[in-house]
């Protein structure tokens, strides 16, 4: 039972016993108390008014005076105006450490079979240009968020939908073909994706030259474009891909795998996985048909010119286009088809997307559509709506002055991680291998936390330099003080100091000490609000916290060379259970803690 629960219960007793009624636990609320007053914890006492007749002030008095006679765990109280300020026994912070201490999972609740299924969505990318900065927020997030769910207790798929079809991916095939005297990832040393992001760079290149030409004849810029032979070309690919014709697609298909096996090596080098990959190529006709049975239903309706919509204005939206007068589907009609074949995959309980947030309008109608087609989720998917990431202008190079490359930033963060490190002495002592792989871990770190510490909502400036200081809220700043404390761990072994699994009640500890345990004690809330309020933030800004005070006391107080016996051996598992909970908090953003640094 955990001390707040058993100090309601003593309050309930005691209400009881002087004003001679029950009262209903919601309404003792207990809060951890301000740090300028003394105490632990703080009970507000102004709903007893009514029952005392008396000031807040007397019956925070009479409350604090039985709780004090009553409870052995209240060792002390004083009282601010209608406010009871209770201070918690040390037997009572030692008994709940040992609780903490028994727990290798401590705040972590696992799935069984009756536990609901939640699938992800996130990653999403076009196969006709590399990750970038964006796409590294959209993955941390929605990989840091299937961790959170997951150590909530639920069953989580982990999911991606690949955009592989369309005129953008025609026109990198369409370049290739032209320009690329066949060029492949071997013959040019090139990432599958950089090759394949090059080509539709290059189209973008030359179908400008070919409208300067157009406009220079005399073309207005809109004749120009409906008369780019370029562009036509793409289209008529566009065509071509749809009726299925051979060769079109004989080089989607070899130009796509070039670019699914570069996506996996930035998806391993960012520690991120998927459970199931839908592609865009075979859920588009899934979704034609689920509209065309939305259609027959008379959910939507269909225009003169053959193009299907869907009237929301009494959902107070507008109309909304599904499929164009030419048969062919938009955005949303892929969204359901893909919604279909998962829904046949998967019992889910619950559908997250994570997207930007440019998209709330389009998951607000996704939502309504699909509750419309009897999908049960439909109603109450989620659309975890993030912000823009940016970069501080002219810190690193990009491919075409505004996108930046996600290998290029992995690369950066893991070779200024080493630079910082080597200048810090951090690597001292280490073998070259021993050093590359902490360079990495710190880098990834550095990169992991700087995103997932803001809260997923905000648009965010990520300063790759600022993100690996080893001071200030920072992922490295966390891991050293992780590998700090099993620097500490590993000398106390040397020294044959056993730590045992469950320490002695008697010893006297100070406020820092204590509040360190409360902040540990807390990990379980913040694991089940960072998953009720779906905010990886929330679980960063502990973990900094944590480590903060942690910090201090560390500075403060001897561990090893303290002379009292029990204070030494209670101090080495307090400093344990710290870096165990580093370590949760850390593996649930997905970010590593290096053992030695």
């Amino acid at each position: 039972m955990n001390i707040e629960n058993k100090i309601a219960e003593s309050v309930i007793n005691g209400l009881k016993a002087l004003y001679g009624q029950e009262v209903p636990a919601a309404q003792v609320q207990l809060q951890k108390t301000k740090k300028e007053f003394e105490g632990h914890l703080t009970l507000v006492v102004f709903p007893f008014l009514k029952l005392s007749k008396k000031k807040p002030e007397e019956t925070a008095q009479e409350i604090g005076e039985y709780l004090l006679a009553n409870d052995s765990s209240i060792s002390a109280f004083n009282v601010i105006k209608g406010f009871l300020n209770l201070t918690i026994a040390s037997s009572c912070w030692i008994e709940l450490l040992n609780s903490i201490h028994a727990e290798k999972q401590y705040g972590i609740i696992p799935a069984n079979e009756n536990s609901p299924l939640v699938m992800i969505e996130y990653s999403s990318p076009n196969t006709n240009k590399p990750l970038h900065l964006g796409h590294v927020r959209n993955n941390l997030l929605g990989h840091a968020l299937a961790n959170i769910m997951m150590a909530n207790g639920n069953k989580v798929v982990k999911t991606n939908i690949v955009n592989d079809r369309g005129i953008h991916i025609c026109k990198s095939m369409l370049a290739w073909k032209k320009y690329g005297n066949g060029e492949t990832p071997e013959s040019s040393g090139k990432k599958g994706d950089h090759l394949v992001g090059d080509y539709y760079v290059s189209f973008d290149k030359h179908y400008k030259a070919e409208l300067a030409e157009l406009q220079a004849q005399g073309l207005s810029k809109e004749e120009a474009e409906a008369q780019s032979p370029l562009m036509n070309e793409a289209r008529e690919m566009l065509i071509k891909w749809e009726a299925g014709d051979p060769e079109v697609r004989g080089l989607w298909e070899m130009m796509n795998e070039w670019v699914y096996a570069g996506f996996n090596e930035t998806y391993k080098k960012l520690g991120v996985s998927f459970d199931k990959i839908y592609y865009e190529s075979n859920t588009y006709l899934e979704g034609k048909d689920k509209v065309m049975e939305g259609l027959e239903k008379g959910f939507f309706y269909q225009k003169e010119d053959g193009s299907v919509w869907a009237d929301l204005t009494g959902e107070g939206l507008d109309h909304k286009l599904l499929l164009r007068s030419d048969g062919t589907s938009v955005y949303m009609t892929q969204d359901i088809g893909t919604a279909k074949l998962r829904f046949a995959d998967y019992p889910i309980n619950k559908m997250i997307y994570v997207v930007g947030n440019e998209q709330n309008y389009h998951f607000q109608v996704l939502s309504i559509l699909l509750d419309k087609l009897g999908f049960e989720w439909g109603k109450g998917l989620v659309h975890f709506s993030y912000g823009m990431v940016e970069l501080p202008e002219g810190k690193m190079k990009s491919r075409e002055g505004t996108v930046v490359d996600a290998d290029d930033l992995v690369e950066e963060m893991v070779s200024t991680a080493k630079e910082t490190s080597n200048e810090l002495g951090k690597l001292d002592g280490c073998s070259e291998e021993e050093a590359n792989n902490i360079a990495r871990i710190v880098g990834m770190g550095a990169l992991k936390y700087f995103i997932l510490k803001v809260d997923a909502r905000k648009n965010m400036t990520f300063n790759p330099k600022e993100s690996i200081d080893f001071n200030g809220n920072t992922g490295p700043f966390i891991q050293y003080t992780y590998a700090r404390i099993q620097s500490v761990l590993r000398k106390a072994a040397e020294a044959n100091i056993v730590i045992p699994g469950t320490l002695p009640l008697n010893v006297t500890l100070s406020e820092k000490e204590e509040g360190l345990i409360q902040m540990l004690s807390e990990f379980a809330g913040v694991v089940k609000q960072a998953g009720t309020d779906y905010s990886p933030s929330v679980i960063a800004n502990y973990t900094y916290d944590l480590v903060k005070e942690y910090n201090q006391f560390y500075h403060d107080f001897s561990i090893l060379r303290e002379e009292n016996e029990d204070l030494k051996v209670f101090r080495l598992v307090l400093s344990a259970n710290i870096s165990k909970i580093i370590k949760l908090g850390m593996e649930l953003l997905g970010i590593d803690v290096p053992e030695r640094m």
